[in-house]
């Protein structure tokens, strides 16, 4: 009976971890699942460690929130060093999840990493740290494996568990009619982030490029994708000001991609879900300008776009920093709704990224090297 720990961070490692712990249940019942998540594992059957809720850095505010988070660091430290366990299984977030990849073999557990993060592209360095530290790498991106083998660190590529979760087609009719917008109409729609940095320095500069559009197509219909990670009050103090209407539509990212003609979405993960949607997208980021001088000196590759890493080429526009202007974005929007010929080879594009992110199935075969981990 294998005992294993899966810790996770935000809202998407809650979910992958969910999707895994039910494909190891499925292949093993008798397995032990315990984890630091969400509601999404514990309905997987993970039972959840008592008092230490699902960990998420990003966006702290205040010095109550920063006591509480290294309390919960405290406690996953205590139940790494005192449980055996067969294998500790990390799922993305690498703020946190690198420390506890340190405190798990330092411990004398064995330690899989799934959802690699992508220090490929920000600190080359820090695979000599995987190598020492992590007994097994799982990864989602067909150019990962290469990258660490040729680093030592041993990895698996089980393909992309978005495929897992996103409907192999949609019906974009019934969508629009479902989220009450006009079929004939153009529908933009609108992803700025699921974090609430992303959100207040995004939304405002898509709200913007929504006015712009509005102006030169009065037709012309918006709809947003709010993250379950967002608080329904934020969302509605950010459009309060807003000069057009615009949908509100939260936790169903793949529905309002699929009903929309073109998006307008934050750099993430969200990117390669509007691949596999099949929808025309202009990608755009902003940050602090501090934040950004550091990315820019540390980040090693040509794109920020997952979409334009995955095709090795720029398959849709990066409006980054400066440039992501109300009116550089919607000349980029305008370009896709009114030239077909764009439109046409961009989607052509995103079918051959999706078909290189693999076939469904990425949990399971997951499932099955965290099994063969625990059985080595």
């Amino acid at each position: 009976m294998p005992r294993i720990l899966i810790v996770t961070g935000e809202a998407s490692g809650d979910l992958h971890g969910a999707n895994l712990a039910r494909e190891i249940l499925s292949l093993d019942p008798s397995a032990q699942l315990v984890g630091i998540g969400g509601p999404g594992m514990r309905a997987a059957g993970v039972a959840l460690i008592p008092g230490v809720p699902q960990l998420d850095v990003m966006g702290l505010i205040g010095l109550s929130a920063v006591r509480a988070v290294i309390q919960r660091i405290r406690a996953i430290r205590r139940v790494l060093k005192a449980e055996a366990w067969d294998l500790v299984v990390l799922i993305d977030n690498p703020g946190l999840n690198f420390h506890f990849a340190r405190v798990a073999k330092s411990s004398g557990r064995r330690v899989l990493y799934y959802i690699a993060p992508q220090v490929w592209a920000w600190r080359p360095g820090r695979m000599k740290w995987m190598q020492r530290r992590v007994d097994h790498v799982v990864v989602i991106l067909p150019f990962e494996p290469d990258l660490y083998r040729r680093a030592g660190v041993r990895c698996t590529y089980v393909g992309h568990p978005l495929l897992d979760v996103v409907a192999p087609e949609y019906d974009r009719a019934a969508l629009r009619r479902r989220f009450g917008l006009d079929e004939a109409a153009p529908v933009v729609g609108l992803l700025p982030g699921s974090r609430v940095a992303e959100l207040n320095l995004l939304l405002p500069i898509l709200l913007e490029t929504a006015a712009v559009l509005a102006a030169g197509n009065q037709k012309t219909q918006f709809i947003l994708a709010q993250a379950s990670s967002i608080d329904d009050n934020l969302i509605q103090t950010l459009l309060r000001g807003s000069p057009v209407p615009v949908k509100v539509v939260r936790e169903q990212a793949s529905e309002v991609m699929a009903a929309s003609d073109v998006l307008l979405i934050a750099s993430g993960t969200a990117t390669l879900q509007a691949a596999v949607v099949g929808t025309p997208m202009v990608l755009l980021y902003k940050t602090t300008p501090v934040t950004y001088r550091l990315a820019r000196w540390l980040i090693r590759v040509k794109w920020i776009g997952l979409v334009n890493l995955v095709a090795g080429r720029s398959v849709v526009p990066e409006i980054i920093q400066d440039e992501a202007t109300a009116e550089r974005l919607s000349r980029e929007v305008s370009r896709l709704l009114s030239d077909q010929n764009a439109y046409r080879e961009m989607k052509d594009n995103l079918r051959q990224v999706r078909r290189a992110l693999g076939e469904p199935g990425a949990s399971r075969r997951a499932a099955t090297v965290v099994l063969e981990e625990c059985r080595a």
